[in-house]
C-alpha cells in the first residue's frame, strides 16, 4: 500500500491530548496510535453542534470509509509481515569494550521447520532514531557440512562499540525478518 506511506512518530501521544493507545502503554503493552496526519479539528475532539453553519463532533456522515479499508489493510499487512517472520535470534550479547571492533553473538531461535537463511545485524549512531546500516550475515558464514552452529558470533571490523547502538534480526528464506533483539548481556 504505498499511496499511504506510513510515518513513525517518536512522540507518545498527540500534544496535549490522549489516544486510544495510551492505557494500552501505561500499563506496559505495546500500543501504537494510527492517525490521519491532516486532522479535521471540526470533527475531531467536539462536542456534536452546529455554530455559524459549521458542523462539529466526529459522526458517522464524516468517515471515510475508503480511507477506513486502506487504513485496514496497512495494518492487516503489518500483523500478517509479523506472523510470517521467523522468531528472533536469542541470548544477544555484545563486546567491544577498549578494541576497534564490536562483536556480537547470539543463539539460534529454537523453531522447527526453520527456513533461516541468515541474519541481518543493524546499527545505528546513538542519537539516531532509525537504523543506519545493515550487515547481512548468510548462513554459510556459521554452517557448514560438518558443523552447525547454535551459537553465531561475528565481528564489525572497525566498528566502534562506543558510536553504536546495535540489533540483530532473523531472516527467513522468503525475506521475512523478525523483531530486532537488542543485546542484554556483555562479552567478556
Amino acid at each position: 500500500m504505498p499511496e499511504m506511506n506510513p510515518t513513525m512518530i517518536y512522540r507518545l501521544d498527540r500534544f496535549g491530548r490522549g489516544g486510544h493507545h495510551r492505557p494500552f502503554n501505561d500499563e506496559g503493552f505495546a500500543g501504537v496510535r494510527i492517525m490521519e496526519s491532516h486532522e479535521n479539528y471540526n470533527r475531531q475532539h467536539q462536542d456534536i453542534r452546529e455554530e455559524n453553519g459549521i458542523k462539529y463532533g466526529d459522526v458517522v456522515e464524516g468517515v471515510n470509509f475508503d480511507y477506513l479499508a486502506k487504513l485496514t489493510s496497512v495494518n492487516a499487512i503489518l500483523l500478517a509481515n509479523l506472523g510470517w517472520s521467523p522468531l528472533a535470534p536469542q541470548n544477544v550479547k555484545i563486546g567491544g569494550a577498549v578494541q576497534p571492533s564490536t562483536t556480537l553473538s547470539w543463539d539460534k531461535p529454537k523453531q522447527k521447520n526453520s527456513t533461516i537463511v541468515g541474519y541481518k545485524i543493524y546499527w545505528r549512531e546513538t542519537t539516531a532514531p532509525q537504523w543506519q546500516n545493515i550487515r547481512f550475515v548468510p548462513k554459510e558464514f556459521y554452517q557448514n557440512d560438518i558443523n552447525i552452529k547454535e551459537q553465531i558470533t561475528f565481528v564489525l571490523e572497525n566498528i566502534v562499540i562506543d558510536n553504536y547502538l546495535f540489533g540483530v534480526a532473523t531472516v527467513d528464506e522468503n525475506g521475512h525478518e523478525s523483531i530486532v533483539s537488542f543485546p542484554r548481556e556483555v562479552i567478556r
